[in-house]
């Protein structure tokens, strides 16, 4: 029988502590709880951080599970309880606004689309599941920062870049757009991210009543808005495909 490669073996519990511990670990956590000496755990995370399966937090130097992992493909996707109830949902919410629709989670200081539902028409799309957005100007990342106490810290604390001249980046004025995101139930994006394009999205919430993601919907301006404005039937819309994934996680009624 051919011998197990230790170095992969390691590698791998390395992945199944990240996984199931603490939010972020230390150095010296990992190697304490795997055995290692910290010069071989060090050498191991470092490899796993160039491949993306491992990603640093550059302030306190803690690891974490790293974006690329869910780049490896949908049979990890698949068992994710948040895309799985979300499936149905976002497929009927892309057949009813005609647009595309995105799942995304915090993840690092930023949004991780989790699940992406191209937009029903004949146009080229490029999937997106793996990318990631930032929470200060997206609508996905707006709600995450209003409804998300962990998000509302990273955000605070991270440069707000301007990507067009309509991204709001100032600390005072963000909180103000979080308390209107709070306060009437989903977070818009005008032209904040990307110029000619237009977004809405609401948070969904587990049995816990905890925020665990959010959906929202893209597209160009010219159709997702009415007189500089959002349509109010897609936000509708979008607003009630939360709701559905929430109940399906057994949050109840909102």
């Amino acid at each position: 029988m051919a011998k197990n490669i230790q170095s992969l073996e390691r590698a791998a519990a390395m992945l199944r502590l990240l996984a199931g511990g603490e939010r972020r670990l230390g150095l010296s956590d990992i190697a304490s709880a795997l055995g290692l000496a910290k010069g071989t755990a060090h050498g191991i995370l470092r490899t796993l951080q160039q491949e993306g399966f491992v990603e640093q937090d550059a302030a306190s130097g803690r690891y974490q599970l790293g974006a690329e992992l869910l780049r490896l493909g949908n049979s990890y996707l698949d068992v994710h309880e948040l895309r799985a109830r979300a499936l149905v949902w976002t497929d009927d919410l892309a057949r009813s606004s005609g647009e595309s629709v995105y799942l995304g989670v915090l993840h690092q200081q930023g949004v991780l689309i989790v699940h992406h539902v191209f937009r029903p028409d004949d146009s080229r799309q490029v999937l997106e599941v793996g990318a990631m957005q930032p929470l200060h100007s997206t609508a996905l990342g707006k709600v995450l920062s209003a409804y998300d106490p962990v998000a509302h810290s990273e955000v605070v604390e991270a440069e707000r870049k301007d990507y067009t001249p309509h991204t709001v980046t100032a600390l005072d004025a963000f909180e103000s757009v979080l308390d209107l995101t709070r306060a009437r139930g989903w977070a818009a994006d005008i032209e904040e991210t990307w110029d000619g394009v237009a977004s809405v999205a609401a948070p969904i919430h587990d049995r816990r009543r905890m925020p665990v993601g959010a959906v929202g919907i893209t597209g160009a301006v010219e159709r997702v808005c009415a007189d500089g404005e959002l349509r109010s039937e897609l936000v509708a819309a979008v607003r009630d495909c939360a709701r559905a994934v929430s109940r399906d996680l057994g949050a109840g009624r909102f």
